[in-house]
């Protein structure tokens, strides 16, 4: 909400008097120049649209950005680098022309992709309807995000299965795709190739994922045909490969993927918390498919060139030369020969063991024979490598890595976890061999893969092999074996014997070779380690155990008293407790305070006006403000508003609840009555006379017109209050439209008849029964059957006479008889006119009409004092109950408060306007009926008694100690959209909301899936604040003083009945339907279907997750679904039971309703799963690809251009007015202009020539009159002479006369505009226009209304917005473009809504409330949604999928473990105040139903209360102390206001802020840009995605990339960093004890389980089993790869190594991280917006540079301003020296960055 609008110029609703009386001198003048600037505005749009054309023909990169090197991205290190393994494949030749142009065009593609990869936007990829978010993995680029040489092979696995199972458990549907073609580029690394074929067999075989690999690559047809078919949310992919051949395959694919309208999810730079995963998103733009459709035939030229295979060959040492094909063949024939020696099968491992030994040492020896052979008859030199290893040596290797398989069949990996954590490496002879048999074992699998004729076990293909305990073995025989008997360890017999089966294999399968014995192990002395290296890991000293500093509390106490006594704690003598930091020293240098308690945070927010203020100025601007609100109020609204009074002592209020009435009534209220009663004969009277009058010429109407005699019907209908009035108007409609009917029959005589003619009939018929059963006699019954038996409906002329059959009245009936049955008739035609079901009977408590069932039971519960979840569709009428609850808190008192929280300023504003309409009470002075508070404004925030604010605001004022006084004056809270507290930002604040208020609430959504777990969840919390209270109660019971104390607050509010229930309010009928199109453009035309909701459903969703529950059917297309049901199953055993007119529900029902149609919905749709589970897939299949529409594709640049004639389109089928989605807010702009555009063209080719020409005239004689008048002087007029005044008086009158005729010619013809203009009067507009005048682009914005099209998005001012709602509201404009602003709870109701863009926004969520604003209640019978060009899979997803479940978050931060703190110390009723911070704690929804949680949130609050002892926030009895104030203030903000802190007690600020002499209050330049880097570097964190870095390009203003942190600060930080890591590693290490540790041995997605049952020791294991190494709360899978307890201290660690069951990881970490890494290592650049705004100040550069919107810029620096702001008055109020160089220096900052902002 924007506080300038009540300056008293900008309101323009009290006009000045110098505006009445001189509006004739200046009219023709402000007028000239308004359309001269408005015709420049056109003129400029219409240049922008040539350029926007232009560039789209032809977008040129290369004029632009220049690369300064043609290299490739430093690419990873080679693990091929050497001579002694080298894979051939054919290089690209540089010289070759071909490849040269090849080169030429990937540096264009790798700009153009580079370019739009700078753009992606750092998002959650999870919204909350997962179902919907079907998206695609490529499986290489999930290797790359993962792969590190350090990572063990199983450890590798489980973090894959990690990064799946994250999106797993989150709900997420997803595919794998590893494309056939890019297997090759792994031949180089065949450790990885090895690995990419036993991660595709495992997912395939070990887990639910689905996997393709049947795609060549990501250019080939089957590809793109999925796509289409498919239509993924996003594809996940890596920016950069192992080989620059790799990177530039991934960068055609994600060219191409873009192209496609799919969106690019990067795999690196990834991260998650509790309940979300973020990452890197780019939405696929117009311009990727441009850049596509031009460069199409070299993409795929270079693509090919990528992809062909090269028959690629081994060189080992330099010398020892092998085609692949041959190991391929080898592989080939040896497995045959060891399925003769297992027949039975075997497990994976036994298997790929033996056949890459046997195979690796067959092929091995014969290279080293023909070697031999060939150097017998060859003599010149070649490049040789290392010596080979003689073939003994590399049986040696293999007999080592058979015996390291028996370790993995037989030892538990919570033994091999414990093995000695080995550093030595691998000598370069030995390396070649390995690589060999990585080769051997990648081939076995791919051949096991083809084949199924052999029974192997799959499960543990992730732990094929160790190669850290390989090398242990290696180690323990080279060195330690041989230094005599001690060392000499058994094997065991177990593993003795499965060694000898294994060397056994090996040896028959290379029977020719000789080989020799399973033992001895080692029989040559060859060196396979690297001596140079020290062996193992040394591990320093014992970790310290961590000691809790004592805390005398009772919040700590009874929070966390349970698992204090497991806690070791320190005793009071401690060296460290004694040690504590204190602030003391740095208050006495500085003068400063550090402790003194700081202003409330809502006092720091702007404030124009309070009603308490006694300044005349101030008092005006708020009357000024509430006039513009009431107005504002009165378009969301009818009627006036209601005039409250405060009832003290009412007895009709809900404390009072009535008695039994009196008997006797009092002659006053006799007389009343006998009034009222002659008042109602009286009105009825009058509008009998009315009626009269109107008759005939409606009748006539009627029958002249039936839609429009109709509407007028209805209208005069609607303003009528008398019943018996309203029924004589019925049946006279009744009897008009069956003349209708009669006489159309006859003219169409055998031609098909206009069933819409029989509608109308029937509507009339419906109601009258309906609504009038109680005044319908028998000569109405004999009409309404004549009626009937007219239409043919004789079944129903029986079941209304109660007769069998009257005898007919001679005319010949069959004539107007339909042919459809009366059941069919009602469902297919009437459809949206069947009656709803309604009450008839009035409630007292509501005036303007009948509430339902479930709204009267929010009545009471608000009556009640009780709290409520409501869940119901949106525009069902939920919010009124609202209302009601406002009314009865300002009739009850003139204390009691009532909370409004919505989630946005654009709610708040529509709120407080609906409250002005709505509400006018006379208040003592100083009291107002309404405050407003939200983040950048607020009025009568402590004055008012309906505060509405958003959440993060209330939450301020429920934790502010100072400010419980009046947080017990709350009677009610509404939180409105309460799904917000599922959501990505705030969602915890809106817990801490529901569980600290301890009033009755009421909690409203349109879409929650689970609401009885959210109801059950907050009825706890209200079942603890029952038990608190009563505490409360004794304890101030005991103390008499305190007793008297609280008496006095409670007489000024009136004390509620308590109660402590909530109840659930479930209503699932929306009051419209919604008729679903699809349209595409075809060359010219449109074409729209009908989208039938089944065509959504696919098999094997309603096999999985039924048919969602709000899936809702018209009646209409009940009957369609029935009739394709018997279409496709001739034989269907229950057709006839569910043939409509059959129907139980429907059989000779007069009305039928739509709560009938719901039955025969619901039973069609149990019959189509029924259907699944008698086996008829294939007819269900059929069924609902029947309904499937057929859409044409059109082209991105052809669907905006055909946008404007789109919009015609819809204003010709009568289906406006409308809100077009649109997710881009260029894009929404744009498509404004667009329509405007073609409304111009249109006026302008259809204008007469004549006109044109006469219009250029008159403004030639206007300019030549004004001449004229410019002659005179204004102040000589009294001198002149008689004829000279005549003729300024002629003049004058000919100046007018042209005025007049001008603007009648200039006016825009109807055809040519959208806007209503009886729909608002020109007074009201200028109003609305007049608070314009001064926005950016008003003149267009009213331009555009004008021509009744509007656009609205977050970028725009409040007023603007503003504008547009109203305007739409009101019904002047009929077209808006939007954004989602328009979404969450604005009330915009339209007729139809358009999808005009697809995005990743739109999801089911969004979906469901943008459609929801379709069909206006009272106004349309239906809404109708159109999904222009959005691909048919999108559509499907959004229809088909459930409302999301509402999760908890990770509650606790460190700071508001502070604030709780700081609430429960400093509050007045401690007592209160405490049960407050206790509920926040104890009630999480993350914790509700899970103990474990709940106790692993209580460890955090201990380590949490320990760091801020440690760090001088809290002192020992948890009271708050040092500069607890200023970190609570900048809240938002964790970690960086902890680290703001430190930089201030180290005196960094002091040393930095250095006016330019001693004694000025002035800074150089360089003082202030350096505090603009520091406060960048804490505040301003937006991290650009790592390939920003690797583009070289020159911006034209900005640095764009954020410098680092000057070094001083940058080592404060680091301090700070070190100690928040050693506090969490502890923390981890307390929690260790708490994880599910079954669990922490099976891998997270396939459940792998590594617990061996069957485990009997063996010596040699327990030898190499190292017991000094700590591996308590390490994942056992990340000890393989040597982690240990002490690599947890490291941030960068605790992801990959901390126990999963927890459900901790790094995010619950409070780090400042100065440089962040990709996961290749890659470094996340910031966005340097703040800074380089401060250097430049312009918008428009951070758009072209920083790669930001220009909303979004704006939006960004006013919370970097507002931080400076806070930080500025925290200081000020801290530091007695007011010449502080601290203070002015922040001052001086805040004055620069605000004129700057403001200049904008």
């Amino acid at each position: 909400m924007d506080s300038d609008f009540i300056d008293s110029e900008e309101i323009g609703f009290i006009s000045t008097k110098k505006n009445k009386e001189g509006g004739s001198t200046s009219d023709h003048d402000e007028g000239d120049e308004t359309s001269d600037k408005a015709e420049a505005a056109v003129v400029q749009m219409l240049k922008e649209k040539e350029d926007r054309e232009k560039e789209v023909e032809d977008p040129d990169y290369s004029k632009v950005y220049n690369i300064l090197t043609t290299e490739e991205v430093a690419q990873k290190e080679s693990q091929t680098e050497g001579k002694d393994f080298r894979v051939l494949q054919n290089e690209w030749d540089s010289k070759s022309p071909e490849i040269r142009k090849h080169l030429e065009f990937l540096k264009i593609l790798k700009l153009h992709v580079w370019l739009s990869l700078s753009r992606a936007r750092y998002v959650s990829l999870l919204k909350d309807f997962v179902e919907s978010e079907f998206f695609v993995i490529d499986g290489d680029s999930l290797i790359l995000m993962l792969l590190n040489k350090k990572v063990q092979y199983l450890t590798l696995f489980y973090l894959i299965e990690c990064f799946l199972q994250d999106f797993t458990q989150r709900g997420a549907k997803y595919i794998v795709v590893f494309f056939k073609d890019a297997e090759q580029m792994y031949f180089p690394y065949p450790h990885f190739i090895f690995l990419r074929t036993a991660l595709i067999e495992h997912l395939k075989h070990n887990t639910r994922t689905t996997v393709h690999t049947d795609f060549s690559n990501c250019l080939s047809p089957a590809w793109e045909i999925f796509l289409k078919k498919s239509y993924p949310y996003f594809i996940i992919v890596s920016d950069i490969g192992l080989t620059s051949l790799q990177t530039n395959y991934l960068t055609i694919f994600i060219a191409h993927s873009l192209s496609k309208k799919i969106t690019i999810v990067l795999a690196s730079g990834q991260e998650c918390d509790t309940l979300r995963v973020y990452g890197y998103h780019l939405q696929s733009m117009g311009k990727h498919r441009l850049f596509f459709q031009k460069y199409e035939k070299d993409l795929r030229c270079v693509c090919e060139d990528i992809v062909r295979y090269k028959e690629p060959s081994l060189c080992l040492y330099g010398h020892l030369k092998l085609s692949l094909k041959s190991v391929q063949e080898e592989v080939c024939r040896t497995i045959p020969l060891l399925k003769q020696l297992w027949p039975e099968g075997s497990d994976i491992r036994r298997v790929v063991c033996v056949l890459a030994c046997a195979v690796g040492l067959k092929i091995y020896s014969d290279m080293l024979t023909n070697a031999r052979a060939s150097r017998g008859t060859k003599t010149e030199k070649s490049e040789r490598g290392s010596k080979p290893l003689s073939p003994e040596a590399a049986a040696d290797l293999c007999r080592m890595q058979c015996l390291t398989v028996v370790f993995l069949l037989h030892m538990p990996l919570s033994q091999r976890a414990q093995i000695r954590v080995m550093k030595s490496c691998w000598t370069k002879q030995v390396l070649p061999i390995m690589k060999m048999q990585q080769l051997c074992a990648h081939f076995v699998l791919k051949e096991l893969s083809d084949k199924n004729d052999w029974k192997l076990d799959l499960t543990y293909l992730p732990d094929l092999n160790d190669d850290s305990l390989l090398r242990n073995l290696a180690h323990y025989y080279e060195i330690e074996y041989s230094e005599g008997l001690e060392f000499q360890k058994e094997l065991g017999k177990e593993m003795e014997d499965e060694y000898l089966s294994l060397w056994d294999a090996v040896t028959k399968l290379t029977v020719k070779y000789g080989f020799g014995d399973a033992f001895p192990i080692r029989t040559t002395s060859q060196v396979f380690l690297d001596q140079e290296q020290t062996s193992f890991r040394v591990y320093e000293d014992k970790i310290p155990a961590v000691g809790l500093f004592p805390v005398k509390s009772d919040l700590v106490k009874e929070y966390a008293g349970d698992i204090l006594k497991d806690l070791p704690v320190l005793d009071d003598n401690d060296p460290a407790v004694s040690s504590l930091t204190k602030y003391k020293e740095f208050d006495e240098l500085r003068h400063w305070h550090s402790g003194r308690p700081l202003t409330e945070e809502y006092e720091r927010v702007h404030c124009n006006a309070d009603a308490k203020s006694k300044d005349p100025y101030e008092r005006k601007q708020i009357q000024k403000l509430q006039t513009f609100y009431r107005f504002y109020g009165s378009t969301l609204q009818e009627g006036t508003s209601k005039f409250v009074v405060c009832q003290k002592n009412a007895p009709g209020s809900a404390n009072n609840p009535v008695k039994k009435k009196k008997m006797q009534k009092s002659k006053a209220e006799i007389i009343a009555e006998e009034n009222n009663k002659r008042l109602k004969i009286k009105e009825e009277m009058k509008e009998q006379e009315q009626w009269k009058t109107l008759q005939i010429s409606t009748e006539k109407e009627i029958k002249a017109n039936l839609t429009v005699g109709i509407n007028k019907l209805e209208k005069f209908l609607k303003n009528l209050k008398s019943k018996s009035v309203k029924f004589s108007v019925e049946l006279s409609g009744l009897s008009a439209c069956l003349e209708v009917w009669k006489e159309h029959c006859k003219k169409q005589d055998t031609k098909s008849k206009d069933l819409s003619k029989a509608v109308q009939l029937m509507r009339r018929i419906h109601i009258l029964l309906e609504k009038y059963q109680d005044l319908l006699e028998k000569s109405h019954l004999q009409k309404l059957t004549q009626c009937l038996r007219l239409l043919g409906f004789e079944n129903l002329v029986c079941s209304l006479s109660g007769q069998v059959r009257e005898k007919s009245d001679g005319e010949n009936t069959s004539r107007y008889a339909i042919e459809v049955g009366p059941v069919r008739f009602q469902l297919q035609y009437m459809d949206y006119y069947l009656l709803r079901e309604e009450r008839n009977d009035p409630d007292p408590r509501v005036e303007n009409f009948i509430p339902d069932t479930w709204q009267r039971e929010l009545l009471d519960a608000v009556d009640n004092n009780e709290s409520a979840v409501i869940v119901a569709p949106t525009s069902s009428g939920k919010t009124y109950a609202s209302y009601y609850c406002m009314e009865k808190v300002l009739k009850t008192s003139d204390d009691g408060v009532v909370v409004y929280v919505a989630p946005t300023k654009a709610l708040v504003n529509q709120v407080v306007g609906t409250i002005y309409s709505r509400f006018t009470k006379t208040l003592p002075d100083g009291l107002v009926v309404c405050g407003v508070f939200t983040r950048d404004y607020r009025n009568d925030v402590m004055n008012s008694q309906i505060l509405v604010t958003v959440p993060q605001c209330l939450e301020i004022l429920m934790l502010s100690p100072r400010c419980q006084k009046w947080v017990k004056r709350i009677q009610y809270v509404i939180f409105d959209e309460v799904h917000c507290l599922g959501s990505e930002i705030g969602a915890e604040v809106w817990e801490h909301l529901l569980v600290t208020i301890r009033c009755p609430f009421l909690a409203l959504s349109a879409t929650i899936s689970n609401p009885e777990h959210l109801t059950e969840w907050l009825q706890s919390v209200k079942r603890y604040w029952q038990r608190a209270e009563n505490t409360i109660e004794e304890n101030s019971t005991n103390s008499e003083k305190n007793s008297t104390r609280k008496l006095k607050v409670k007489s000024k509010v009136k004390e509620q009945k308590k109660t402590y229930r909530v109840r659930l309010v479930l209503y699932g009928e929306r009051y419209n339907d919604l008729e679903k199109y699809v349209c595409s453009s075809t060359g010219g035309d449109f074409l729209f279907e009908h989208y039938h909701p089944c065509a959504a459903l696919t098999v094997n969703h309603i096999e999985n997750y039924g048919i969602p529950a709000d899936l809702s059917l018209s009646p209409k297309e009940s009957v369609q679904l029935y009739d394709t049901m018997v279409e496709v199953w001739k034989e269907w055993p229950r057709a006839q039971e569910l043939d409509p007119e059959e129907f139980v529900s429907f059989k000779n029902k007069v009305v039928i309703k739509k709560m009938d149609v719901r039955k025969y919905e619901q039973e069609l749709k149990k019959e189509l799963s029924k259907w699944i589970e008698l086996g008829q897939r294939q007819k269900v299949y059929e069924l609902l690809d029947h309904f499937k529409p057929q859409p044409v594709d059109c082209s991105d640049q052809e669907k905006w251009i055909q946008f404007a004639c789109f919009v015609e389109k819809l204003h010709e089928m009568d289906k406006l007015p409308a809100i077009i989605f649109i997710f881009g807010l260029d894009s929404v702009e744009r498509a404004a202009n667009n329509v405007f555009i073609h409304l111009m063209e249109k006026q302008k080719n259809e204008q007469d020539p004549k006109a044109k020409r006469e219009i250029e005239d008159i403004k030639d004689k206007l300019r030549k009159v004004d001449k004229s008048l410019m002659k005179y002087k204004p102040n000589d007029t009294k001198k002149l002479k008689t004829s000279k005044a005549e003729s300024i008086i002629q003049l004058w009158t000919m100046k007018k006369e042209l005025q007049k005729r001008l603007k009648k010619l200039s006016a825009i013809p109807s055809e040519c505009t959208y806007a209503d203009p009886k729909a608002v009067d020109e007074d009201t507009l200028r109003k609305i226009f007049y608070r314009l005048r001064f926005e950016r682009k008003g003149y267009l914005q009213e331009m555009l209304a004008r021509r009744g099209i509007g656009y609205h998005h977050g970028s725009m001012s409040v007023k603007q917005r503003q504008a547009v709602e109203m305007l739409f509201r009101l019904g002047y404009i009929k077209v808006v473009t939007a954004t989602s602003t328009l979404a969450l709870g604005i009330n915009m109701p339209c007729k139809s809504v358009v999808f005009a863009d697809d995005s990743v926004f739109l999801d089911a969520l969004s979906y469901r409330q943008m459609s929801g604003r379709a069909g206006r209640r009272g106004h349309d019978m239906i809404g109708n949604v159109f999904f222009y060009d959005i691909p048919l899979p999108k559509i499907e997803r959004l229809i088909k999928s459930n409302v999301p479940q509402l999760k908890g978050q990770f509650p606790l931060t460190i700071t508001l473990i502070l604030r709780l703190m700081l609430l429960a110390a400093k509050a007045d009723d401690k007592a209160d105040a405490s049960a407050k911070a206790l509920s926040v704690l104890k009630h999480s929804l993350m914790t509700f139903k899970n103990e474990r949680h709940a106790e692993i949130l209580k460890i955090y609050f201990m380590f949490s209360l320990q760091f801020l002892i440690k760090e001088g926030y809290l002192d020992q009895e948890g009271n708050p102390i040092g500069f607890a104030g200023l970190v609570t203030h900048l809240h938002y903000h964790e970690p960086s206001n902890f680290v703001l802190v430190s930089f201030l007690v180290k005196g960094l600020f002091h040393k930095l802020c250095q006016p330019i002499k001693k004694g000025s209050n002035d800074f150089s330049d360089d003082v202030l840009e350096k505090l603009v880097l520091i406060l960048a570097n804490l505040f301003g964190q937006k991290y650009l995605p790592a390939c920003s870095m690797t583009l070289r390009h020159t911006f034209y203003q900005s640095k764009v990339f954020l410098e680092d942190l000057p070094e001083d600060f940058a080592d404060a930080v680091n301090e700070y960093n070190t100690k928040v890591e050693e506090n969490f590693a502890h923390f981890l290490l307390t929690t260790a004890k708490l994880a599910d540790m079954e669990q922490e041995y099976r891998l997270p997605l396939s459940k792998t389980d590594f617990t061996t049952k069957k485990w009997h020791g063996s010596e040699l294991a327990s030898y190499l089993m190292d017991n000094t190494k700590r591996i308590s709360a390490i994942s056992p899978f990340a000890c393989l790869s040597g982690m240990v307890d002490d690599d947890l201290f490291y941030a960068k660690n605790v992801n990959k190594a901390v126990l999963r069951s927890l459900g901790i990881n790094v995010k619950n970490c409070p780090l400042l991280y100065l440089k962040k890494y990709d996961n290749q290592g890659r470094r996340l650049p910031l966005n340097a917006y703040a800074l380089d705004f401060y250097k430049h100040g312009s918008l428009t550069a951070l758009t072209t540079d920083n790669w930001l919107n220009e909303g979004e810029a704006y939006y960004l620096l006013k919370d970097f301003l507002l931080v400076i702001k806070s930080i500025g008055v925290s200081l000020s109020e801290l530091c007695d020296d007011p010449n502080d160089n601290v203070l002015l220096a922040f001052q001086k900052l805040e004055e620069n960055y605000h004129k700057k902002l403001d200049a904008v």
